[in-house]
């Protein structure tokens, strides 16, 4: 940063509130000591007409101050430098690298070098290397290549490896689904399927929603606090292994950020138990919830399933074999049982 540069009040604001995201961008010089510090000094603040701003330690070295020992400020600039080598070191590599190999290649102990990575980018060496991957991703399934191709060429070395990395990501709180999605991006797209039209959503931490014949209108009743914004290709790699679910039945598990009442969530997690090609009836999941008279809530809560196919209540049928109820119509259901062999011989 060149000494003209700088915002002075920027400059000690960011000094009264010690704030760590500015050290190593300027420096700020005392007059009455002679020292120079960075903004996150715990050291008790001057008065500000004692204060002089440069855009680094030689530059406050230049003009006869010399670097506080209590924060060390000239440390910072070879911190961002190792940070910075470390990014460059992620993104040119074909397999995220080991915490010790990035830290000695910087020359720091690894759970210092942790702390600083984390300090500067908000998040861990590891977590850097996975949301890399995960864009790349995208960008090659805007490509028009396949699934598996897209998230190879990413640099995963399975596709298992890119939806573990897609459950360890922050979705939702639960508060914020109480208050309509408020603090949280929620990307979607509607798309075609052999069921006809999907709209599939989702955050950062996994798919919030998979209907058949809803659109936008839908998600902003849903969440009317989310920031709720068309899909850039970020959510990609799970629309396309939805419809996969949809056109290929499997029992991958797609990572989910759904939020409901307990009850309705014990129902859920059985549901997704229920093994591709086999059915359950609504009395089998009651008992396995813990609670058999609550045959009718358990079909509620199959009703109120924001994610269908994912969490397939498409396999719950009556206790006759009948097929009961179904959010999605029921020649859905038919197509969904069919595709999976699971038909029950009695309709």
């Amino acid at each position: 940063m060149n000494q003209h540069k700088i915002d002075e009040q920027a400059a000690w604001a960011a000094f009264e509130r010690r704030d760590r995201a500015q050290d190593g961008r300027f420096v700020g010089a005392v007059r009455t000591t002679g020292i120079y510090c960075k903004p996150s000094c715990p050291a008790r603040h001057p008065k500000r007409e004692h204060v002089a701003f440069f855009a680094d330690g030689a530059a406050a070295r230049a003009a006869g101050y010399r670097a506080c020992l209590r924060c060390r400020p000239d440390e910072v600039g070879r911190d961002r430098e190792a940070v910075a080598k470390a990014v460059r070191l992620i993104e040119v590599a074909d397999e995220p690298p080991l915490l010790a190999d990035l830290a000695a290649a910087v020359g720091y102990a690894p759970h210092h070098f942790q702390r600083l990575f984390t300090r500067d980018l908000g998040v861990s060496p590891a977590a850097y290397a996975r949301a890399l991957r995960a864009r790349r991703a995208a960008t090659h399934l805007q490509e028009d290549k396949s699934v598996t191709d897209a998230l190879y060429d990413a640099g995963y070395a399975a596709p298992s490896r890119f939806y573990a990395d897609a459950e360890e990501r922050l979705g939702m709180t639960p508060s914020a689904w109480r208050d309509g999605g408020r603090g949280a991006t929620i990307r979607f797209v509607t798309a075609d399927s052999p069921l006809g039209p999907l709209l599939i959503a989702a955050t950062a931490k996994g798919i919030c929603r998979l209907t058949f014949g809803e659109d936008e209108r839908a998600l902003h009743r849903k969440f009317p606090n989310a920031d709720i914004r068309p899909d850039d290709g970020t959510i990609a790699p799970w629309v396309a292994a939805a419809l996969a679910q949809i056109e290929r039945p499997s029992d991958h598990h797609l990572p989910l950020d759904v939020r409901g009442t307990a009850f309705q969530e014990k129902v859920w997690g059985e549901l997704r138990k229920i093994p591709l090609g086999q059915t359950r009836s609504y009395a089998d999941i009651a008992a396995a919830v813990g609670s058999p008279g609550a045959v009718r809530a358990v079909g509620t809560a199959n009703g109120s399933n924001p994610v269908s196919v994912l969490v397939p209540c498409h396999r719950v049928i009556r206790s006759d074999g009948s097929l009961g109820g179904y959010g999605g119509g029921l020649p859905n259901k038919v197509k969904l049982l069919e595709a999976e062999q699971a038909m029950p011989t009695l309709l």
